[in-house]
């Protein structure tokens, strides 16, 4: 019986799918987005804006989102496409770092709107908020999420 090797991260991350591409913004996200154009973005891109941060600097999701709209013309990316591809790129990079990688994509500084450390990135909130403290950050608790105090003051422009 042939088996079926799943796709390693870092071939995910490859794999374009005809991506990146432009629509108008579908109508089930009018009311939420409204109208205009929506770019999905390939998971590359996302990856590439991800990179950009250097140590003691942040990004939110958001503004990846910002970066990727103005860098193709359109109103809006994709919120749904841009979260999943920057999960893809943080898994790839972890993946990447196991087995002795040092140029990695520093995936931990790609927070949630309000500084919100994402739990579901390799290392969950915990693995995370060490590697932020280390490069200077201060953590602290917000209900059971952990922000990234003065994360504003941190971020950096896109």
């Amino acid at each position: 019986m042939g088996g079926y090797k799943r796709k390693s991260w870092r071939e995910k991350l490859m794999d374009s799918k005809n991506l990146p591409f432009v629509e108008p913004i579908p109508e089930r996200m009018v009311r939420t987005c409204g109208e205009g154009t929506l770019v999905v973005p390939a998971p590359l891109e996302v990856d590439e804006t991800m990179r950009k941060v250097p140590e003691g600097r942040l990004i939110t999701i958001n503004q990846i989102r910002e970066a990727l709209a103005r860098k193709h013309g359109t109103t809006i990316a994709c919120p749904m496409c841009t979260g999943i591809f920057a999960g893809i790129a943080a898994r790839a990079a972890a993946e990447a770092s196991e087995e002795g990688q040092k140029n990695i994509t520093p995936y931990w500084r790609t927070l949630k709107e309000g500084g919100v450390i994402n739990e579901k990135y390799p290392g969950g909130q915990e693995g995370q908020k060490a590697i932020l403290e280390r490069e200077g950050h201060v953590i602290v608790p917000k209900g059971r999420k952990l922000v990234v105090r003065d994360f504003a003051k941190k971020l950096v422009e896109v």
